[in-house]
């Protein structure tokens, strides 16, 4: 049998309720041992993994749409959460430094983007997309919407984030000796304010429904971050998203991803690794070169110039911030602020960068 012609078709004959089974509980396993493990982004990357293997067998599960759009919602009003006064404060105070740390990490990703698009060594916008340093859920959410190819975005994201926490981690213990058991296991169910609860619920419900009758593109990530973000800011809401919720947005989300990938997008994903992994690593560089740059003349500490510049896993690095004698709001700020205008101008970039490398949206 040709190499190319290579099947695996595990769940081809298999019933749907059985794929249903097989997906939730590869699915819980796989997020519990990431869990255990402390792996960046757990619950998303445990159902992605799950899915791909259910769709690799020739499963016929698949995750409609308006699921997609709801993950939006509640994902739009988690980024709306990060913009607070104190970051607000700290961009304002600063701007000069994050202009200068915002700006150039957005070029440099913006230029391996480039050369991934021009080398075609993945279609379209993909690597445009999967180059913009940000939340990695909002980008692929965002690139779907845009013409690129979120598995292959979401593959690019999701490496990227694991390789960049893996060396904030390991910058982080050459500099501090992090206390056994300081990062505390997640709560799943704790107690939670109803009203702003309800209140977060109403904004992302709006945004999805604002989303599926206007058929905006990454609108319900867009409006509910807008709407989030402002009302929050003014004080007239609290964004409160208990972790139970957004492990659902994020198992939604990954199992969207997951379950449209084919054999041919796996094997397209393995052939491009080594230069995908060539751009990242390339990314971090200059981001540790920037990261001494506002080290030596801004004069911010190494530690907290360098989980500032850090091109993704936000989150994670946040809580590496947290755990070390640095300064958190800011690595916090400079990390909003970024994904913040990537988020205003990505679609814009995608399409300028699309024109110059001479490639449609679709990459066609």
């Amino acid at each position: 049998m040709p190499a190319g012609s290579f099947r695996f078709p595990l769940f081809s004959q298999t019933s749907f309720a059985a794929q249903v089974a097989i997906l939730l509980a590869l699915s819980a396993f796989l997020i519990t041992v990431f869990e255990f493990i402390q792996l960046p982004a757990a619950v998303l990357l445990g159902a992605v993994i799950a899915s791909m293997f259910l769709a690799a067998g020739e499963g016929t599960l698949r995750m409609p749409s308006w699921g997609l759009v709801c993950a939006q919602g509640i994902i739009g009003c988690l980024i709306a959460r990060s913009v607070s006064g104190p970051i607000l404060v700290e961009m304002v105070r600063d701007w000069p430094i994050f202009i200068l740390g915002v700006g150039s990490v957005i070029v440099a990703s913006v230029v391996l983007g480039l050369i991934l698009t021009r080398q075609q060594i993945l279609p379209g916008t993909t690597a445009i997309w999967g180059s913009f340093p940000g939340a990695a859920a909002a980008m692929v959410l965002m690139s779907a919407s845009f013409g690129a190819d979120m598995r292959l975005v979401a593959f690019m994201h999701y490496l990227r984030v694991v390789m960049v926490v893996l060396a904030a981690a390991v910058v982080t213990r050459i500099f501090v000796t992090i206390p056994e058991g300081a990062t505390a296991a997640t709560v799943w169910f704790p107690p939670i304010d109803t009203v702003a609860f309800i209140q977060t619920l109403a904004i992302a419900i709006l945004g999805i429904v604002v989303t599926l009758f206007f058929k905006l593109p990454a609108g319900g990530l867009i409006f509910s971050f807008a709407v989030g973000a402002v009302l929050q800011t003014v004080g007239l809401v609290s964004i409160e998203l208990p972790p139970w919720l957004l492990a659902i947005s994020y198992v939604v989300l990954g199992w969207s991803i997951g379950l449209r990938f084919t054999r041919e997008i796996f094997m397209h994903a393995m052939r491009a690794l080594p230069r995908v992994m060539a751009s990242i690593l390339a990314l971090m560089a200059l981001c540790g070169a920037m990261a001494a740059v506002l080290s030596l003349y801004a004069g911010i500490d190494p530690l907290t110039a360098y989980l500032a510049t850090s091109p993704g896993g936000a989150d994670s690095v946040v809580v590496i911030a947290a755990s070390g004698n640095v300064d958190a709001p800011f690595v916090m700020a400079m990390q909003t602020t970024r994904f913040l205008v990537v988020l205003i101008i990505g679609p814009w970039l995608s399409r300028l960068v699309a024109h110059y490398s001479g490639v449609s949206r679709s990459g066609q």
